[in-house]
């Protein structure tokens, strides 16, 4: 098989597994009477070491190549979302955002590096709107198999449900499927740096800046779609459904992506991106029903999903010679900083004013970004 096709197959088998574990961990620290801040703190920590060690993963996936990196993690990802089957308590749903969390991050990292390297310039937005079809493709399948699975077998077997999606990417990996790519040798890499060196190139800080509007946009979304779903007295079933109209959208624009990669400008389409996203978040708590609350996540899939494989080929064609995975390390550096600081934040308010007011906001952040995108554009 081609590794293309084989890296997509993974990636989607691995991350059903992790954002399932995500919504399953969030959904069973509500069912056992956890408050808000508590569901946000489990959330925080999918995220915490991430955030604290991607850069030096993708030094080392720069220097070692993608095998090791993608094995070691699939495995993590197995071993965290059987956790909570082992033993079915509480506390082992941090066991499980610790090790899920930081196992992906080695995994996507690894994926998005491998196919950067593997694709010619004129390739890399095609490509990645590949693998962002296979992400849109695990994000609809997940919640909805959560949410049938907990309500039919109930909790436990939900996550061994999960862990079983990590079998066939690891039996790939041990066998070797994968080509490892090109490793240096530290004499061969150009010199380290520091990591923010690379935030003085124009180009890179704003394509930072726009992914971490659309990191918040998405944390809000992982996080106060099932608390909200809870709240006006949704099912499970129905909360997947609703969030499954969300990943239906991702894949019906980013389908769509290969003929708009080369018609349409890529500031323009972030700018187009943020204003319908933002709008839908306007809208989001004045419906209880899963009709109209489907509708509008499905608007919201349409915003946030549009812009990534072009922001994506834009990172790795002004990354610096060699310094490519660690731009993108540097990329979940900073997603993984929101999305331990959002939840905290998002579980602090939303028990102090609702959730109503954490839409809201980022609706006029994103509409401000939109405004800043239509100055770049």
């Amino acid at each position: 098989m081609r590794p293309l096709p084989l890296i997509v197959i993974l990636l989607v088998l691995t991350h059903v597994a992790f954002n399932g574990s995500r919504i399953a961990v969030a959904l069973y620290a509500i069912h056992q009477g956890a408050s808000t801040f508590t569901v946000g703190t489990l959330v925080a920590l999918y995220a915490l070491l991430p955030a604290l060690s991607s850069v030096a993963a993708g030094r080392w996936i720069d220097r070692r190549g993608i095998q090791r990196p993608m094995l070691l993690g699939t495995l993590g990802v197995g071993l965290g979302t059987i956790a909570p089957f082992a033993v079915p308590h509480v506390a082992s749903l941090y066991v499980t955002a610790v090790l899920v969390g930081v196992s992906f991050m080695l995994i996507n990292v690894a994926a998005y590096h491998a196919v950067g390297e593997m694709s010619a310039p004129e390739e890399r937005t095609v490509n990645f709107s590949y693998v962002a079809l296979g992400f849109s493709t695990s994000a609809f399948v997940a919640p909805l198999l959560v949410g049938m699975s907990i309500e039919s077998l109930g909790y436990r077997a939900c996550f061994l449900i999960l862990a079983l999606f990590t079998v066939m990417p690891l039996l790939a990996l041990w066998a070797k499927l994968l080509p490892n790519g090109a490793t240096r040798a530290k004499q061969d890499l150009p010199p380290k740096g520091h990591v923010f060196e690379l935030l003085r190139d124009p180009e890179l800080r704003r394509l930072f800046i726009a992914m971490a509007i659309l990191t918040v946009g998405w944390d809000i979304y992982n996080f106060a779609i099932p608390v909200y779903g809870a709240q006006i007295g949704l099912r499970p079933s129905q909360i997947g459904i609703v969030m499954g109209a969300f990943a239906a959208a991702t894949f019906a624009v980013r389908l769509a992506m290969p003929f708009f990669a080369h018609r349409v400008r890529p500031w323009g389409l972030l700018m187009g991106s943020l204003v319908i996203a933002g709008a839908a978040y306007v809208a989001v708590p004045f419906t209880h029903s899963v009709g109209v609350l489907m509708a509008i996540t499905f608007v919201l899939g349409l915003g946030l999903g549009a812009p990534q494989p072009m922001v994506l080929t834009l990172l790795h064609q002004s990354a610096p010679e060699g310094r490519a995975a660690e731009a993108l390390g540097l990329r979940t550096t900073l997603i993984n900083t929101s999305q331990t600081v959002m939840p905290l934040l998002f579980g602090a308010v939303g028990a102090a004013l609702g959730v109503a007011p954490l839409f809201w906001a980022m609706a006029a952040t994103m509409l401000a970004g939109a405004a800043g995108a239509r100055r770049r554009s």
